[in-house]
């Protein structure tokens, strides 16, 4: 495996596993690495004002998601997520999650999905606000060759 390049990601959270979290195998369900990616999108949405609790013309809906699983994780293990925005479009967002094992670093998975911001009644495609958008823009990365 290789060196995760942690520049690629400007964004760092620590996500806590919880006992409930293993499965019948002894290791964090696969189930639980999609949640941990959601709650990093979506905290980091709130904190940049874009919290569609608070209601709203436009929300974000996800048509697509990914994960690469390249090694296991088991409470009590405490995860890094690493957040990149891979593209930003009119109307949407490319996102990448790099989950990390913190107690010795390895990358866990790869997490990948896409946000289209939409009309809240209408469910078409919308901008994606232009409150957002250098924030997001901000968050894309290129690896260097």
């Amino acid at each position: 495996m290789s060196t995760l390049d942690r520049d690629l990601y400007p964004h760092w959270v620590t996500v806590p596993t919880r006992w409930s979290d293993n499965d019948q195998f002894g290791h964090v369900n696969n189930a639980v690495h999609y949640s941990v990616m959601d709650t990093t999108i979506n905290n980091w949405f709130k904190v940049h004002g874009f919290d569609v609790a608070q209601g709203g013309d436009t929300i974000n809906l996800i048509p697509e998601t990914g994960c690469r699983y390249l090694a296991e994780m088991s409470y009590p293990d405490t995860f890094e997520v690493g957040l990149r925005a891979l593209s930003v479009g009119r109307s949407s967002v490319r996102w990448e999650c790099a989950l990390v094992r913190a107690s010795d670093g390895a990358l866990v998975a790869l997490a990948t999905s896409a946000h289209v911001f939409v009309d809240a009644v209408t469910r078409r495609p919308s901008a994606v606000p232009e409150s957002l958008r250098g924030s997001l823009e901000a968050l894309v990365t290129t690896p260097i060759s």
